[in-house]
C-alpha cells in the first residue's frame, strides 16, 4: 500500500518526477547510461546543470537582476557558516524563531560579531516576531521564512536597509513573495526541490567580496559563481531530480498557481484540528505555517492509541519533533490536496471512536 507522507524531510515528491527519475536511472536521455554514473563535465549533464540554475531564477523572478543560482552541497546548515564566512565583517543580525534560525546564528558567532535583533524563544517559539529592525552597521539581516518544528512562517517581508539573507529550506518555491528584496536565499533541497544533499542558494553578486578575511575555496561563493556550480564533482543525481521537480513546478502554473493549493491544503488541515476536541495547533494562529502543520492532542493519554491508529491508517512520517511533541503534518508542494483531506478523515474516524 502507498503511503500518505508527511514527513518534514527527507519528504514527498511529485509522482511524476519518480517516474522519470527511475527511467533515468536505467537510461538517461537515451545514452545508454545511467543518470548515476554520467560524467559531471559531458555535454548532457552540462545541460541539466544549467537549466536547473536558469529555472531557479525563472520560478523565483530573478533573472537578468544581477542574482546567481548555486547548487551546493553540504546542506542548509553549511550555509549557517558559509553566509557569515562571506558576508559578515562588522556585525550579523539575526532574528531567533526556532532550532535552526538558532543553530545559523551560533555559526556567525564563531565568524564574528553577532546581534540577535528579535526571538520567539521565550514563548516556545510560538509566533513570528513584529516590528524587526535591523542596526545601520549591520552587514545583513538573516531570518528563517518557516519553521520546520514549530510550525511557524513569517507572513511579511522585513523592511530593511541592510541585505536580507533568508533560510528558505522548507518553504522555497511553495508561495508568492517578493523574492528580489532578499539579497541572498538558501534552500535544503529535500522538503520542496529533490532528495537530499543539495541545497539551491540565490544570491545578489553585489554584496559578495566586501569581506577582509582570506575565505577558503569550498567556502567562497565566488569560487562556485567562478565555476558554474562545480568548483568540485557536484551532487550530479540530486541537481538532477531538483530540475524535475521545478520542471514539474513550472508546468502547474508556476508558484502561483501551487500557492493556491497549498493555502487550500493548509486551511483543511487547520479547520479540523480548530475543531476537533481532541487536538489543538501549537503556533499562534496569525503565524501558522502552510508547510508545517504542528499541533498536539489535548489529553495526551491516548498518544499510543492515535499512533496505532493513524499507522495503521496507512500515514507516515507524522510524529513530531523531539523538542516539541506531538504531531507535525509536513505539507509540501507535492503532497497532494487528497493526502490532506485523508488525513482529516482519519482525525475525525479517531475522534469518533474515542
Amino acid at each position: 500500500m502507498k503511503k500518505h507522507n508527511f514527513s518534514a524531510g527527507p519528504s514527498i515528491l511529485p509522482a511524476e518526477v519518480f517516474e522519470k527519475v527511475s527511467q533515468s536511472i536505467l537510461d538517461f536521455e537515451n545514452t545508454g547510461l545511467s543518470i548515476l554514473e554520467i560524467s559531471h563535465r559531458s555535454k548532457e549533464f552540462l545541460d541539466v546543470m544549467q537549466q536547473a540554475r536558469a529555472l531557479a531564477l525563472e520560478l523565483a523572478q530573478l533573472t537578468s537582476k544581477g542574482y546567481q543560482s548555486l547548487f551546493l552541497q553540504g546542506g542548509a546548515s553549511m550555509q549557517f557558516l558559509m553566509t557569515a564566512y562571506n558576508l559578515l565583517q562588522n556585525k550579523g543580525a539575526y532574528v531567533d524563531t526556532g532550532t535552526w534560525s538558532h543553530k545559523a546564528l551560533v555559526e556567525a558567532q564563531k565568524i564574528g560579531n553577532v546581534e540577535v535583533v528579535a526571538s520567539s524563544k521565550e514563548n516556545g517559539y510560538r509566533n513570528i516576531p513584529t516590528h524587526i529592525t535591523a542596526p545601520q552597521d549591520a552587514d545583513y539581516l538573516h531570518i528563517t521564512t518557516n519553521n520546520t518544528i514549530y510550525g511557524t512562517q513569517y507572513k511579511y517581508i522585513p523592511e530593511v536597509s541592510v541585505p536580507l539573507i533568508a533560510d528558505m529550506s522548507s518553504d522555497i518555491f511553495s508561495r508568492q513573495i517578493p523574492y528580489n528584496k532578499f539579497a541572498l536565499i538558501y534552500a535544503g533541497a529535500q522538503k520542496n526541490l529533490g532528495p537530499a544533499g543539495i541545497t539551491l542558494v540565490i544570491v545578489r553578486e553585489d554584496i559578495l567580496g566586501k569581506v577582509f578575511r582570506i575565505i577558503p575555496t569550498m567556502l567562497d561563493y565566488q569560487e562556485y559563481i567562478k565555476n558554474d556550480s562545480m568548483t568540485n564533482t557536484p551532487t550530479t543525481f540530486a541537481i538532477y531530480v531538483s530540475l524535475l521537480t521545478m520542471q514539474w513546478l513550472k508546468a502547474k502554473g508556476g508558484i502561483g498557481e501551487i500557492e493556491k493549493i497549498n493555502t487550500e491544503k493548509a486551511h483543511i488541515l487547520y479547520q479540523e484540528i480548530d475543531r476537533n476536541p481532541l487536538f489543538k495547533g501549537y503556533a499562534h494562529p496569525q503565524d501558522r505555517s502552510f508547510m508545517n502543520v504542528v499541533f498536539n492532542l489535548v489529553d495526551e493519554s491516548l498518544t499510543d492509541r492515535f499512533d496505532n491508529f493513524w499507522k495503521k491508517s496507512g500515514i507516515s512520517g507524522l510524529k513530531g519533533h523531539r523538542s516539541v511533541g506531538g504531531y507535525r503534518a509536513s505539507i509540501y508542494n507535492a503532497m497532494p490536496l487528497q493526502s490532506v483531506q485523508y488525513l482529516v478523515e482519519v482525525m475525525k474516524d479517531f475522534e469518533k471512536k474515542s
